[in-house]
């Protein structure tokens, strides 16, 4: 009997190229009735009207130029199902030109199928593809050994080809979950047996698949969405502000007390927000989703949403990990790349390789850059905290890619957090102090202190007596019974991490701000990394942008922070106090009698 509560799962299927990874799919799809009506029969007749003999792959191969050179050269996904379970298989290239394709499409993948031809035996990138695969974490594999019928069902070269590999695997930490012998050419042991191979008496394929751990018991995993964006209805009164990803792991409910990380912001959910299906109390992992908040609290896209009494995710600004390098360039010191996980993208740069493996012959080296196709121990620094899991707790989040010049040039996993025992104050918020809502309300701070809370952001280039205008605006809002206050910092001309005092400065601003305060902020030339650390922190309605001098469109994304009020350089201090003064009282922050 049809199940028709099925389960999800995703397989990738690797090996090295003309192994038979399209022919093996082209025959699961045929043996498991998933082709639409009528295909099977179109492509055989496609095939005799070019005189071409028929292949299963063609099923698959669907590209003009992949049927021309007879390669895969995108990750294709296909479908088909088993009365246990709908599956969805990765067709992932096997061509070494073509292994970031690859990469992409293991990513998600709970299981592989990797295939070696039993005529040509273990080869390059049968190696390489398996150690990809430890790396990216996925710890069912399934050893196909095709093409048994061009050695004549050959028991001897299958063991040899067993014992080769399950070596390789062993060496490098992975065991696989069974060798199977097939044909997928002519449908041994695909779907059925035959009496082609009566020395093998283990599972067919499908029935192996069927087997496999689907990690189907989502409630038993931590919960981890990370955000990708944060959407505000106006229409007919619909108020709403929808948190928005797809979940990942686990299950969040209506109730749920959820922590946005890096940040350590905290709500309670509100209510679960699908499209165009019924209310809903619940979501879980593989879900594109969203949800309101009891409490509304400013957060951004790149944060990672957790539940609160659930095991936490590593807040780190040094990361180890394991990765396959695919760019054109060496992976070196001398450039700067963008790692991105979940939603997260940050700047990093190489700190140190720790040792280079060739994956095919697991010889090693410490030389301190990375070729293309070798696989890494590296460690990076990066720009900004970054919420992820580390392997070891959690691989779905703890995934990566490395983009250099706009291309994906890299993937791994993060294998640890390196805390270097210097915690800046952003840590010491995050770990340290937990900041709780005050029992006084942000509108009976206003109606006490006759004014909202604003931080005045004043930037512009060097040199144009910024510091001295923010001197004077502190004294005079000061003076007329305001609480205000201009948070200064001292730096060096040549103060290489920017990003980290002036994230420092946002959170200690941020503090000011929920006590009502006005906050004076200083910044030379702010661009768009700046505002983006300031928006991951405070909401950009609560911000009020002064440029001094010339706005130079290239440095002020005015969609991100529109420059509020623009000052010449060569006016007056009590001029300008006037002008931003007059700004304050027109966006209704300062109350007047």
């Amino acid at each position: 009997m049809i199940n028709n509560n099925f389960d999800n799962m995703n397989i990738v299927i690797v090996g090295h190229v003309d192994h038979g990874k399209s022919t093996i799919i082209g025959r699961l799809l045929a043996d498991t009735n998933s082709l639409p009506e009528g295909k099977l029969e179109q492509v055989k007749e496609t095939c005799r009207r070019n005189s071409k003999p028929f292949e299963f792959a063609f099923l698959l191969d669907a590209l003009k130029d992949e049927q021309a050179q007879g390669i895969t050269i995108d990750a294709a996904r296909v479908f088909f199902k088993t009365p246990k379970r709908k599956y969805i298989i990765i067709d992932a290239p096997g061509h070494i030109e073509f292994l970031k394709n690859m990469v992409t499409g293991a990513a998600r993948a709970e299981a592989a199928l990797l295939v070696i031809d039993a005529n040509e035996g273990v080869m390059e990138n049968s190696k390489r593809h398996g150690y990809l695969l430890s790396m990216l974490g996925i710890k069912q594999v399934v050893v196909l050994v095709n093409k048994m019928d061009l050695i004549d069902y050959d028991q001897a070269r299958y063991k040899q080809i067993v014992e080769e590999y399950k070596a390789f695997l062993l060496e490098i930490g992975v065991e696989a979950d069974s060798f199977i012998p097939v044909s997928g050419f002519r449908g041994d042991n695909i779907a059925a047996g035959t009496g082609n191979m009566p020395w093998y008496q283990g599972l067919t394929v499908l029935e192996k698949l069927d087997v496999l751990d689907n990690k189907k018991d989502v409630k038993k995993q931590v919960f981890r969405m990370p955000v990708q964006g944060v959407y505000k209805f106006t229409a007919g009164g619909d108020d709403r502000r929808i948190v928005a990803g797809t979940i990942e792991t686990g299950v969040i409910k209506v109730g749920d007390e959820v922590v946005f990380y890096p940040s350590g912001k905290r709500s309670k959910v509100k209510s679960i927000e699908r499209f165009n299906v019924p209310e809903m109390d619940e979501d879980t992992a593989g879900s594109a989703t969203g949800f309101t908040l009891e409490q509304q609290i400013y957060v951004t896209r790149g944060e990672l949403a957790c539940i609160a009494k659930e095991p936490k995710p590593e807040v780190a600004n040094r990361v180890k990990t394991k990765l396959f390098w695919l760019g054109k360039k060496d992976l070196n010191k001398d450039r700067r790349y963008h790692i991105k996980i979940g939603t997260q993208k940050v700047t990093a740069e190489l700190e140190e390789v720790v040792t280079v493996l060739d994956a095919s012959t697991l010889s090693t080296t410490t030389r301190q850059y990375v070729k293309r196709h070798e696989v890494a121990e590296v460690i990076f620094s990066l720009e900004k905290e970054i919420a992820l899991d580390v392997a070891e707790n959690l691989t779905e989040t703890s995934r990566f890619v490395l983009v250099d010049n706009y291309e994906i040039s890299g993937g791994g996993i993060v294998v640890d957090n390196l805390k270097d025992g210097q915690y800046g104050l952003g840590e010491r918020v995050n770990t340290q102090v937990r900041w709780s809502e005050s029992a006084v309300t942000k509108e009976e701070r206003a109606v006490k202190f006759a004014q909202k809370p604003v931080l005045i952001l004043i930037s512009g280039k060097k040199g144009v007596g910024k510091k001295n205008f923010a001197g004077y605006l502190e004294r005079g809002l000061f003076i007329e019974g305001r609480n205000v206050y201009y948070l200064d910092s001292w730096r060096d001309d040549d103060i290489t991490n920017r990003a980290a005092l002036l994230e420092s400065m946002v959170k200690v601003s941020d503090v000011l701000l929920k006590a009502g305060n006005i906050v004076i902020l200083v910044e030379d030339d702010i661009h768009k990394s700046d505002l983006d650390i300031l928006n991951n922190v405070i909401d950009p309605q609560d911000i009020k942008l002064v440029w001094v001098g010339d706005v130079e469109d290239h440095n002020v994304p005015v969609d991100l922070v529109p420059v509020d009020l623009i000052i010449e350089a060569n006016e007056t201090k009590d001029s300008v106090y006037h002008k931003i003064k007059k700004m304050l009282v027109g966006s209704k922050i300062l109350f007047t009698a």
